[in-house]
């Protein structure tokens, strides 16, 4: 489930050769290497999705960061970014400089996002990945007709988690969007979306389409739920733990006043989610049943180990 895989693709408006194109029945993505250099990354609605993406809250977002804001190309956004690998893809090469360059990348997001978080939000409507996170807990898929994959899921959680376990992250994703305590969030602040550059240049956090109210740790806990996965999905990534805490750095730069316990709920949230879209937009694996167990044990530790001094696995 870590590894993306390719699938067909709509085409994109670049007219250069593609560095990369993969994508799954939510989005397709295809990054091409612009005429200065850079590097356009893509992102077109996936062979599920119904209309284009849109990014309606990118002129709130505050510039200075390293948020690449999306701007629309046909009918998908695109960014700029100065490299074609994502930070996930950085984790999986196993040369020590790898794990330095996402721990650059993670401190350059902090900080980015503690500005972003700054903002209050313009809007009352949580990001599109809480709402469906919801949906697929509360057992009211959004998606028309809900696909076979996500009603078998749901069916073997329900066994396996219990009523307690859903209950609980019912209430996590309800903390996270509490009237009154939300700013602008990123929505969807992950290891695929932060982009090292390549040589020269600043990191890229891709910016615009999921952007929604919530509390600052809605972001916090996307990026420390993506580490935590990967330990468990890889446990040999990047130098093989050694070198920099990658969490510590991310919350390090982050600064000071981030509840790091809702933090480590949306950690959970945030690996709940990616299983439910991989069962929507891949179909079945055998291999939802291992995150089936996996998610059980981080509820009932309420995702310490995601953090750091949290428990260990």
């Amino acid at each position: 489930m870590t590894a993306a895989v390719g699938q067909p693709v709509t085409p994109a408006p670049a007219s250069a050769q593609p560095v990369a194109e993969y994508g799954t029945g939510l989005q397709v993505t295809r990054v091409t290497r612009t005429a200065d250099g850079r590097y356009e990354w893509w992102h077109g609605p996936g062979a599920d999705r119904a209309g284009p993406l849109t990014a309606p809250l990118v002129p709130y977002v505050p510039r200075g960061a390293c948020l690449a804001t999306a701007r629309l190309v046909g009918d998908g956004l695109a960014h700029l970014a100065d490299g074609p690998y994502s930070a996930a893809a950085w984790l999986r090469d196993a040369r020590p400089q790898a794990r330095l360059l996402v721990a650059h990348a993670l401190a350059a997001a902090g900080a980015a996002l503690r500005a972003l978080h700054t903002t209050d939000a313009p809007t009352t409507d949580v990001p599109p990945v809480l709402a469906r996170l919801r949906s697929f807990v509360e057992g009211r898929d959004p998606q028309a007709p809900e696909p076979a994959a996500v009603r078998r899921l749901r069916e073997h959680v329900v066994r396996a988690w219990g009523t307690a376990r859903l209950e609980r992250l019912r209430a996590w994703s309800a903390e996270l969007a509490a009237p009154g305590e939300t700013v602008l969030v990123h929505g969807f602040a992950s290891l695929g979306a932060l982009v090292p550059p390549l040589h020269r240049g600043p990191v890229a956090l891709l910016t615009g389409e999921d952007l929604g109210a919530g509390r600052p740790e809605l972001d916090l806990g996307w990026l420390l739920g993506d580490l935590a996965e990967l330990a468990w999905a890889v446990p040999v990534f990047g130098d093989g733990g050694q070198g920099p805490d990658l969490p510590g750095v991310l919350l390090d730069a982050y600064g000071p006043g981030a509840d790091r316990e809702l933090a480590a709920r949306a950690a959970v949230l945030r690996i709940a989610l990616h299983m439910r879209d991989f069962a929507a937009y891949r179909g079945w694996s055998d291999e939802l049943i291992d995150y089936t167990a996996f998610i059980a044990d981080l509820i009932d530790e309420e995702g310490r180990r995601a953090v750091p001094g949290g428990a260990t696995p």
